[in-house]
């Protein structure tokens, strides 16, 4: 969270003429409910299973750009499913800057606790074992959007083309 997935993901999908995909959009077009009101009415388990149900629609379409919630890779399904047709991408950032980003948010149902930075740190460092799988990470912590754009948008095209990938681009 935080770290321009939505963003980023819009801004490569249009430099390369693909589709973009949200999957919390997704989910909110499908359940015609808020994120945050699936988390308030029916708790994180309904939501991850939402997620997957998500992840496994848009996952099985071609030439597009898929943007997912931070969670995500917590399910190895869910990863298998996103790694079957692309390549996965995992945008990266410091704790403090991505509560300077989001810590103060409402609409991000996991930081509502007394400690947003800390719960910030406490996710990424739950989550840091399953952000390791993505097959080239990008920090964003001191890059401009378009920068972080470009960049993925070079790994992509060098994935193309058969130059693979840099595990960690920066």
């Amino acid at each position: 969270m935080g770290t321009g997935k939505s963003t980023v993901g819009r801004l490569i999908a249009k430099r390369l003429g693909l589709k973009f995909v949200d999957t919390d959009q997704e989910i909110e077009q499908v359940t015609g409910i808020t994120i945050k009101s699936i988390f308030k009415r029916h708790g994180e388990i309904r939501f991850r299973s939402e997620e997957k149900a998500a992840v496994r629609r848009v996952s099985q379409q071609d030439n597009q750009v898929i943007a997912t919630g931070g969670g995500v890779v917590l399910d190895a399904e869910n990863m298998e499913m996103l790694k079957q047709n692309g390549i996965i991408v995992c945008l990266k950032a410091d704790p403090e800057i991505i509560y300077q980003r989001v810590g103060l948010k409402k609409n991000r149902p996991l930081l509502q606790t007394e400690d947003p930075l800390t719960t910030i740190k406490s996710l990424l460092t739950e989550r840091r074992p399953f952000y390791e799988q993505a097959d080239v990470t990008v920090n964003t912590s001191n890059l401009e959007l378009i920068e972080v754009a470009s960049k993925v948008a070079r790994i992509y095209n060098d994935y193309c083309t058969g130059k693979g990938v840099n595990k960690s681009d920066g």
